[in-house]
């Protein structure tokens, strides 16, 4: 009987949760974190492992004697050459002529970004020289890098097609607890902002041993 009323407890928890996606999302980011796994990279892979092929070029060699170069007979450009025409301003259609100002207005319109799901983050400790690639899934389970950093991930999202600069933008929580104290401390907040994989100098993690940056996004 008890084993029933549980049952029916935790599908009406699923049911209220499925109803609202901020309480699955802080529901999860408040789990404890698990440890950071490397990221795929198959290309970097294949290009870190592929031994570099340079193929000496196809040379001709020197002749022996000196060749002997005879010049060519001028030919006149100016006999025969077609004439060029002036195209008519007056020809064009006036609803084929788009003024200057609407593409100045469309150009600048911004269009909206698009967001994905999982943040690719890397981190580096200064002191041991331990380096990861990794994911956060935004509005997931928190993920500890090196026993000490904790990444949250709020959002992620690449630039529009009409920016200038094409970049992947993410939000994150990195707080720091050490692992394995002999007395738990509380995590402590050390960023949280926009971090632009473009420009990771600009508003990047600021810290005497860990550097921490976003080098994309991902569905």
């Amino acid at each position: 009987m008890n084993r029933a009323r549980l049952i029916g407890v935790a599908v009406a928890a699923l049911t209220i949760v499925g109803a609202g996606g901020v309480v699955v999302a802080g529901g999860l980011q408040n789990s404890p974190p698990q440890d950071a796994r490397p990221s795929n990279d198959p290309v970097g892979d294949i290009l870190r492992n592929a031994p570099p092929v340079e193929t000496a070029p196809a040379g001709v060699p020197a002749p022996n004697a000196p060749v002997a170069i005879v010049p060519t007979t001028p030919v006149d450009m100016t006999a025969g050459a077609p004439q060029e025409t002036v195209p008519d301003a007056s020809a064009a259609k006036p609803e084929d002529a788009v003024p200057a100002d609407e593409k100045i207005q469309e150009a600048d319109t911004p269009l909206p970004r698009q967001r994905r799901r999982v943040a690719i983050v890397e981190a580096i400790d200064k002191i041991t020289a331990d380096r990861m690639r990794f994911e956060v899934v935004v509005g997931g389970r928190p993920v500890r890098f090196n026993d000490s950093l904790i990444f949250t991930a709020r959002a992620c999202e690449v630039s529009a097609d009409n920016e200038q600069v094409s970049d992947a933008i993410a939000y994150l929580d990195i707080s720091l607890q050490p692992k394995g104290t002999a007395k738990a401390t509380e995590p402590r907040q050390i960023f949280r902002g926009w971090m632009f994989a473009s420009t990771p100098g600009i508003n990047g993690l600021q810290h005497p041993i860990y550097d921490a940056w976003v080098v994309g996004c991902k569905a």
